[in-house]
């Protein structure tokens, strides 16, 4: 995979697949991690003299336009971090997008509007997505994937786009490579897995391709409750998927033939009521056994045994890679548990990764210092699929 290094870029326009998708809470960003992580690629271009066409995008808006899901934002907070002006373009490929590219001088950077306000970019149909990245194409001389956290999508920016131009890798997607290699192939043990967020089946599959190479693997967040369902206990009104009991059933299995240590919680924070997150209003939660939780309420954190446990379990390891918050640490009351598992990584000698997503923005939140972990990756769901072991399509094109 060609690096930035390996272009020659002054004078030249240079379309910077990055990923800005930030959270917003109206026009304000709440979150700018993912605009800093990739700066360090677009700086580096600037420096050397290139003429920069940032796109990316933001949501799921439905292949139109949506006020809601601009850009607009991310322009003004890269411009900041830069300390330089990004031009806003306030379309893709259309008439703001030309004049605003054409304006360019060497040194210089735009941002295009929201790549998914054109239905061309998340289109299924082969030909569309195409014809969309050729239109892209028209706006630059080469092609840098910078956007981990979009390179498991077959979309035109990603997948489409670097076939046709000289293409490399930003140092953004060459680190995130980098970092996931050594959770693949140059383990140090005991390799402990820590996952939580919401659903179970968003996890499977990496459950399943871990099974072969962790020690042990950690459960928390909404996800565990279908474990915990699995294993006979009453859950109540919390998460669960109960169509992936016998999955989960088959997985613990598995881990018990194999030797795999599979830890889940003991205790939890349980109330009848979720918390009110804007206002973070008391929610004086109830602590139980994990395996007496009342029928009429809901599991939203771990409790101190478990975090005592979970604590214990990551002291020792030599690579920790950790996906998904244990509760809903948007709220005082539930973050507890979030915070510990961030504490205890702090608090090992292990090689740590935060696997993007709501866990990376967590550690943000909760006030922990970024550059303690050894790497806080920008895509969630593309580190997952990388250590399911499925071939990323952005990865793909960039190698190509």
């Amino acid at each position: 995979m060609k690096t930035i290094e390996d272009l020659d870029v002054a004078g030249k326009r240079v379309f910077v697949r990055a990923d800005l998708n930030v959270p917003l809470d109206g026009t304000t960003i709440t979150d700018d991690g993912r605009i800093r992580a990739v700066a360090p690629t677009i700086a580096k271009l600037v420096e050397r003299g290139a003429r920069v066409v940032v796109a990316s995008h933001l949501g799921r808006p439905k292949g139109a336009p949506d006020p809601k899901f601009s850009l607009a934002p991310a322009a003004v907070r890269l411009g900041e971090i830069l300390g330089k002006n990004v031009a806003f373009a306030t379309d893709t490929v259309g008439e703001s997008a030309e004049s605003t590219v054409a304006a360019l001088g060497d040194g210089e950077v735009a941002l295009l509007e929201n790549l998914r306000f054109n239905a061309g970019e998340t289109s299924k149909d082969d030909a569309e997505r195409k014809a969309f990245a050729e239109q892209l194409a028209a706006l630059a001389d080469l092609y840098v994937g910078d956007g981990f956290g979009a390179v498991h999508r077959k979309h035109a920016s990603v997948y489409d786009l670097p076939g046709l131009l000289p293409h490399a890798a930003g140092d953004l997607i060459a680190t995130e490579v980098g970092v996931l290699k050594k959770l693949t192939e140059e383990v140090a043990r005991p390799y402990v897995v820590v996952l939580g967020g919401a659903k179970v089946s968003d996890k499977l599959g990496v459950i399943d391709n871990l099974l072969k190479k962790a020690d042990r693997i950690l459960i928390g967040g909404g996800m565990a409750y279908t474990f915990l369902k699995a294993k006979g206990h009453e859950v109540g009104i919390s998460l669960l998927q109960e169509d992936q009991i016998p999955v989960v059933l088959d997985y613990l299995k598995r881990a018990e033939e194999t030797g795999v240590e599979f830890v889940l919680p003991v205790d939890v924070l349980v109330s009848a009521e979720f918390p009110d997150l804007k206002t973070k209003a008391p929610a004086n939660p109830e602590l139980v056994a994990a395996d007496a939780i009342p029928a009429d309420q809901e599991g939203l954190d771990i409790g101190p045994k478990t975090r005592e446990l979970y604590a214990a379990k990551l002291a020792d390891a030599g690579t920790v890679f950790w996906n998904g918050p244990m509760g809903v640490f948007e709220h005082p009351d539930y973050a507890n548990g979030t915070k510990a598992v961030a504490q205890a990584l702090l608090d090992s000698d292990a090689f740590t990764v935060v696997g993007g997503g709501d866990s990376a923005a967590a550690v943000r939140i909760l006030g922990f210092d970024e550059n303690a972990f050894g790497h806080i990756s920008t895509g969630g769901g593309a580190s997952l699929e990388y250590l399911e072991g499925k071939t990323l399509p952005g990865l793909a094109a960039l190698e190509g």
